[in-house]
């Protein structure tokens, strides 16, 4: 009779204990920081702890946010889409010409989510159909989408929208949390099960990692990569209907400079910009770091300049920093 028992197979640390994995993971870390800059903005300002400071510091990033959402799904499966902040101001400018001919409130909105829907397919065209670098073509449907606001307003302003208009980028859901907020939320769980729930998430990774293995393990990869176009260009209509109604007019610099806003959550928030990798959780905390930061650097009364060289210099660091520790550790 053999009484000999199997030897026992040991298991890594990580695979052994996935509560320990999640501690380190990188949204973990994410959440360490923002909980930080948080303390540290209720101790640099006295009116930052106020509901309406809180509720006026979502403003602050949730229309960018909304956009980072699809813009990690593009990232994700290798593309990129450097022309959104110039559709908000294509998409503002066509919403502000229908306004000249009486269209109200809903008509403004289908104009200016369908305007963001069509740049982001124009875009996935150009990209998916005749085989066009993705950085190429937004670079140049940036100048092109913007090129067209400026021909149509000049140094003019469309202003006079409808006071039901307004609701969208100004109104409250209950007491301070505004609708901008709680449309952001949604759509974060939405995005959230699209990509880690659901087989079309599982493609966005696979191409992400090696697209021609995809192709010839059945996915149709030029169809994935266009409809996660026409979601980018959707994103930023909708964020453009919530930022034309917040400002209360449409202008052609309107958005300007948002790109690198959105990119830089989407790095922060762990995807990798080489593709294949990142979380939704991770960008929705990265979002509110951001927000967060300018927010509280906003308070504090330093110009938008410094802002805009911090966000820059962060891009580099989070981009930078996984090369370098690949390199310490070589």
């Amino acid at each position: 009779m053999n009484d000999q028992t199997p030897a026992t197979r040991h298991v890594p640390d990580r695979l052994d204990n996935p509560l320990r994995s999640a501690l380190f993971s990188w949204p973990s870390l994410l959440l360490v920081v923002a909980v930080a800059i948080f303390v540290a903005n209720s101790l640099a300002s006295p009116y930052f702890l106020s509901p309406w400071s809180l509720s006026d510091a979502t403003f602050n990033f949730t229309e960018k946010a909304l956009i980072a959402l699809a813009m990690a799904l593009l990232i994700i499966s290798g593309e990129i889409d450097l022309s959104v902040a110039a559709i908000i101001a294509l998409a503002s400018t066509a919403m502000g010409f229908a306004l000249q001919f009486g269209i109200d409130t809903p008509g403004l909105v289908a104009i200016g989510i369908g305007t963001g829907l069509l740049c982001g397919a124009f875009n996935g065209f150009l990209v998916t159909r005749l085989g066009l670098p993705s950085i190429v073509v937004t670079i140049g449907t940036m100048s092109l989408f913007r090129g067209i606001s400026f021909i149509v307003l000049g140094d003019q302003a469309y202003k006079g929208y409808p006071e039901s208009f307004a609701f969208f980028g100004q109104g409250y859901v209950w007491w301070v949390v505004s609708f901008e907020f709680v449309l952001f939320l949604a759509a974060a769980a939405i995005y959230y099960v699209v990509l880690h729930r659901t087989s079309f998430g599982r493609r966005i990774f696979v191409i992400g990692n090696n697209a021609t293995a995809a192709q010839f393990s059945g996915v149709r990869v030029e169809r994935v990569k266009f409809v996660l176009f026409c979601l980018t260009g959707l994103m930023a209509g909708i964020a453009s209907v919530l930022l034309t109604s917040r400002l209360g007019s449409t202008r052609p610099s309107i958005a300007q400079g948002w790109e690198l806003e959105v990119i830089t959550m989407v790095v922060l928030g762990g995807v990798s910009i080489l593709g294949g990798a990142g979380s939704i959780v991770g960008v929705v905390i990265a979002a509110f770091i951001m927000g967060l930061v300018t927010f509280g650097l906003g308070l504090l009364n330093v110009p938008g300049i410094v802002m805009s060289i911090f966000i820059g210099l962060l891009l580099i660091v989070v981009i930078a920093l996984p090369i370098v520790y690949r390199m310490v550790r070589k």
